[in-house]
C-alpha cells in the first residue's frame, strides 16, 4: 500500500476481507460440540405465565434441554439492569422494574423469552420450541406513553405506580416564565419523533462455551463494547467471575446503539453452556430482531418558543413523554434525559430554557440509544419548532437562524453544556451556496407549471459527542466512566500493532487508527494492524458509540504514541550520538537535524529489543499504552438543505437535492466520513419518510418484518451534495469532533420542514407516508376552494 497519513483518501484495509466474503462473524464461529439454542417467547403483551409444559419437546430429536426462568433464577442469574441512575425532579431514584433474562412470572411486551430450547441443530431447536406448550393469563396493555400515564392504564411494574418511571426538569422555570410572559410572539407545537427499529445488517447473535476443567466462560458476541458486557455479565448479572469470562466480538455488521446492549439470549447462553455442558449458539432471525432489539426515538413533545420584538429567542419550554417500553435497558434512562434536553439550545443563544421529561413504562420492546441518541430528537424538535416560528413572523428561515446563532466561544447554555468551539456562520452559507437557496423561487414557480408542489427545508444541528469526562458523567448518574484506552506495540522488526478499547463495527477503524501511525512515523500502512473486540488481547476499554471512536479512541492512540515517539527518539539520539532534541521522525527514519545521520524506524524498533546499547537506566522493548478521558463533549454541527417536490394526485415525495454542510473539526479520512454521513442521511430520511414501528391496542407490533416496516432504498434518496468545513475542538489532541451520527441527526426535520413548505401544511408528523401528504394535499385544496 503507501504511506498514508491525516486527511488521505486512504482505501479501507478491512474492505479486503468483507467484499470477497472473507469476513468473520459471530455466526461463522463453530466450536467441537455446538448446541443450538431457540427461544420459547410471549405471543402476549402482558400476561401472567401459568405454566410450561416442555414434555413433547424433550420427547423430539436432539433436543438437550428445556430451561425456563425458575432455573436461571434458582441458579442465581442476576436481572438485567438500567446503568444510568436518574432522579426525579422531587429527589426520588427512577423506578427500576425487575427483567429477567427468562421471565418465569409475568411477560411484558410480544416476544419476551420464557424459555430455551437447546439442540444438536438450530432446525430441532426451533421446532422444539414450537412444541413447548406455555399457559397464560393474559392481563390488559397499554402501548402509547402518554396513554400510560392516564389514571387506570393498565400497571405494567409494581415498583413504577402509573407507570411513571422518573418526572426530571433541566433549567430555569422561573426564568422560562419571566421570558414568556414578556414575548412579543409565542410558536406553540406538538412534536412526535416515531419510534424505529433499528436493522443492522447483521442480526444479533451469541456463541457460548464453557471449560469445565479451567472453569472458564467464553462468548463470542456481536457487541459495540466488549469490555463492558464482560464488566456487566459479571458484575451485575452473576454469570461468571470477570478474570473466568472471555468476551470476544469478532467482526460485526453494523450497530447503530442497538448492540451496545446486553440482552437476556447473550446471558442465557453463557448460562446455558454450562449446564447443558456444550458450547451454545444463538443466531436471532429477522422477527426476532424486530420484536426484541432495542427500538429507539418515541417521544411527545409539546413545545413553546418565545420571540422578542426583534425575533430573537428569549425562551424555550419543553415539555415530554418518552415511551421507554416494557423495560429499562442498559442506557435507557440517559437518552431523554442528559442526551436530549442538554442540546435543546442547539446552535443558538436561548438565555432561558426549560425541559421536562417523563418516561414511562409500555407494553412494547424496549427503547434504548438508537444512532443519534436523544441527539435526533432534540434537533428534530428544535428545528421543527425554529421553521414553523420563522414562517409565523414572516421572516426567512435561513434569516431567523441567522439572527440567532451563537458567535462567541465558549458559550454556556442553559442546559449544562459548554460548547468550546464553532462557525455556525459558515455551515449554513456553505449550505445556501450549494443548495442555490436563493434560486429556489424559480424552481417552485417551474414545477407548479407541471402540477407538482416544490418545497425547501432547512436544519442546523449541533450534537454533542464523545461522550464527556469521567467524573462529569459520574456525577449526573452514569454507572461508568467514559474514557477509553490504546496501547501502541513496535514490534521489532518495525510493524506496529494498535490495540484500541473501541470497537469497528462498519466505521473504517483499522484503516483510519493506522492513519495516525503512518502520519506520525511515516510507515506505511501494511507495516500496521489494529486489534479490537477480545477482552483477552485488549486492556479494558469502553467500546463505541456516540461517535467517539475519533475524539476518545484515538486520542487515547495519540497519547500512547507520544510516548512511543518520546522513547525511539531517545534510542535514536543515545545510537547516533546526538540530541534528543535535534531528532526528527520523517519517512520512516530517525535523523539528526542539519545532518546525514539517520536510522530507520526498523533499526531504532530492533535496537529497543536487542537491548545491547541503550541510554542507561532504560527498559528494553519499544511498547507504551494511554488512557484519555476527554476535558469536554466534541460539538458537531452543521446546516443541512432539503428540496422536495410532491405528487399532490399521489401524495409521493420526491427528494430533488439534499446538501450537508458540517464541522467535524479535524477529519481523518474523507472517504470514510462522507461514507459515514451517506449512512446516517439515509437513515434519517429513512424516519422522515418511511420507517414506523406501530403496535395495535393489544401490544402487538403490526411492523415486525420488512413487508411492513419500510427501509429506505437506493431510489429513495438523491446524490447527495456534500461539503467540511474545520473548526478545530480545543478539547482533544486531534482537534476531532465526531461525524458517526450527523447524518441521522440533521436530516429529518430538514425533510419534514420542505415537504411542509411545499404542501403548504405544518400538520405533518413522521413519517411523512404519501397517504399522509395525500390527505394533507386533499385538505389544503378543500380550504382553497372554501
Amino acid at each position: 500500500m503507501a504511506i498514508e497519513g491525516i486527511g488521505a483518501r486512504a482505501l479501507r484495509k478491512e474492505d479486503k476481507r468483507f467484499i470477497t466474503g472473507k469476513g468473520r462473524y459471530t455466526d461463522d464461529m463453530v466450536l467441537p460440540g455446538m448446541g443450538h439454542a431457540a427461544f420459547v417467547r410471549s405471543p402476549h403483551a402482558h400476561a401472567k405465565v401459568t405454566g410450561i409444559d416442555a414434555s413433547a419437546a424433550l420427547a423430539m430429536p436432539g433436543v438437550d434441554a428445556v430451561l425456563t426462568g425458575d432455573q436461571l433464577v434458582g441458579d442465581g442469574i442476576g436481572n438485567l439492569i438500567c446503568g444510568w441512575m436518574i432522579h426525579s425532579k422531587d429527589g426520588t431514584p427512577m423506578k427500576m422494574g425487575g427483567w429477567r433474562a427468562l421471565e418465569p412470572e409475568v411477560v411484558r411486551h410480544v416476544g419476551q423469552a420464557v424459555a430455551v430450547v437447546v439442540a444438536d441443530t438450530a432446525a430441532q431447536a426451533r421446532d422444539a420450541a414450537d412444541a413447548v406448550i406455555v399457559d397464560y393469563e393474559e392481563l390488559p396493555a397499554v402501548v402509547d406513553g402518554v396513554a400510560a400515564l392516564a389514571p387506570g392504564a393498565p400497571q405494567i411494574h409494581p415498583e413504577a405506580e402509573g407507570n411513571l418511571i422518573y418526572d426530571w426538569e433541566i433549567g430555569d422555570a422561573a426564568a422560562v416564565d419571566a421570558a414568556f410572559a414578556g414575548a412579543a410572539h409565542v410558536t406553540k407545537m406538538e412534536i412526535r419523533n416515531n419510534r424505529l427499529v433499528p436493522n443492522p445488517m447483521e442480526p444479533r447473535a451469541a456463541l457460548a462455551s464453557y471449560d469445565d476443567a479451567e472453569e472458564h466462560h467464553t462468548l463470542y458476541t456481536t457487541s459495540q463494547n466488549p469490555h463492558v458486557a464482560r464488566l456487566v455479565l459479571s458484575a451485575f448479572y452473576n454469570v461468571a467471575p470477570e478474570h473466568k469470562l472471555r468476551v470476544i466480538a469478532p467482526d460485526v455488521g453494523g450497530g447503530f446503539g442497538s448492540k451496545i446492549y446486553i440482552y437476556p439470549e447473550e446471558m442465557v447462553c453463557l448460562w446455558a453452556s454450562k449446564r447443558v455442558g456444550r458450547p451454545v449458539k444463538w443466531v436471532s432471525d429477522r422477527t426476532e430482531a424486530f420484536l426484541t432489539d432495542a427500538h429507539g426515538r418515541d417521544h411527545v413533545s409539546e413545545a413553546e418558543l418565545a420571540l422578542d420584538a426583534d425575533n430573537r429567542i428569549v425562551g424555550l419550554r419543553v415539555k415530554t413523554v418518552a415511551n421507554l417500553g416494557a423495560y429499562m435497558s442498559l442506557f435507557s434512562s440517559s437518552v431523554p434525559t442528559y442526551l436530549y434536553a442538554t442540546l435543546l439550545s442547539g446552535q443558538y443563544n436561548i438565555p432561558a430554557i426549560h425541559a421536562n421529561v417523563k418516561t414511562v413504562y409500555t407494553n412494547t420492546t424496549p427503547v434504548d440509544a438508537y444512532r443519534g441518541a436523544g441527539r435526533p430528537e432534540a434537533t428534530y424538535l428544535l428545528e421543527r419548532i425554529m421553521e414553523t416560528a420563522a414562517r409565523e413572523v414572516g421572516l426567512s428561515p435561513a434569516d431567523f437562524r441567522r439572527k440567532n446563532f451563537v458567535r462567541e466561544f465558549p458559550h454556556q447554555t442553559p442546559v449544562i453544556m459548554c460548547y468550546d468551539a464553532g462557525d455556525y456562520d459558515a455551515t449554513l452559507d456553505a449550505a445556501l451556496s450549494a443548495a442555490d437557496y436563493a434560486g429556489f423561487a424559480a424552481r417552485k414557480a417551474e414545477a407548479a407549471s407541471r402540477g407538482k408542489l416544490r418545497g425547501i427545508g432547512l436544519s442546523c444541528y449541533i450534537e454533542a459527542c464523545g461522550i464527556a469526562p469521567s467524573a462529569a458523567v459520574g456525577s449526573l448518574g452514569a454507572g461508568v466512566g467514559l474514557w477509553e484506552s490504546a496501547e501502541v506495540r513496535v514490534n521489532p522488526v518495525g510493524t506496529v500493532e494498535v490495540l484500541t478499547g473501541s470497537h469497528s463495527h462498519g466505521q473504517g477503524h483499522e484503516t483510519t487508527f493506522a492513519q495516525l501511525i503512518c502520519e506520525r512515523f511515516g510507515l506505511d500502512s501494511d507495516a500496521v494492524s489494529i486489534v479490537h473486540g477480545d477482552t483477552d488481547k485488549v486492556q479494558f476499554g469502553m467500546g463505541t458509540y456516540g461517535s467517539r471512536s475519533g475524539a476518545v479512541g484515538m486520542s487515547a492512540i495519540v497519547k500512547a504514541l507520544d510516548k512511543v515517539e518520546d522513547k525511539a527518539k531517545k534510542i535514536a539520539a543515545h545510537l547516533m550520538e546526538a540530541s534528543e532534541g535535534d531528532i526528527q521522525i520523517e519517512g520512516g527514519e530517525l535523523k539528526v537535524a542539519g545532518t546525514d545521520k539517520k536510522l530507520s524506524f526498523t533499526e531504532v524498533a530492533l535496537a529497543a529489543y536487542t537491548a545491547h546499547n541503550l541510554p542507561e537506566g532504560m527498559e528494553p522493548g519499544l511498547k507504551e499504552g494511554a488512557f484519555y478521558d476527554p476535558s469536554n463533549f466534541t460539538f458537531p454541527a452543521g446546516t443541512y438543505v432539503c428540496e422536495v417536490e410532491v405528487d399532490p394526485e399521489t401524495g409521493k415525495t420526491e427528494i430533488v437535492s439534499f446538501v450537508a454542510a458540517d464541522d467535524f473539526g479535524k477529519v481523518i479520512n474523507p472517504m470514510i466520513v462522507e461514507g459515514q454521513v451517506h449512512g446516517g442521511l439515509v437513515q434519517g430520511i429513512g424516519q422522515a419518510l418511511l420507517e414506523n414501528a406501530a403496535y395495535d391496542e393489544s401490544g402487538q407490533l403490526l411492523t415486525a418484518s420488512y413487508m411492513d416496516y419500510t427501509m429506505p432504498r437506493a431510489d429513495d434518496v438523491p446524490s447527495f451534495s456534500l461539503s467540511t468545513h474545520e473548526t478545530l475542538c480545543p478539547g482533544n489532541p486531534l482537534g476531532m469532533k465526531g461525524c458517526g451520527e450527523a447524518g441521522a441527526i440533521g436530516s429529518p426535520p430538514a425533510v419534514i420542514n420542505a415537504i411542509t413548505d411545499a404542501i403548504g401544511s405544518n400538520d405533518l408528523t413522521m413519517p411523512a407516508t404519501p397517504e399522509k401528504v395525500w390527505q394533507l394535499c386533499q385538505s389544503q385544496e378543500k380550504q382553497a376552494a372554501e
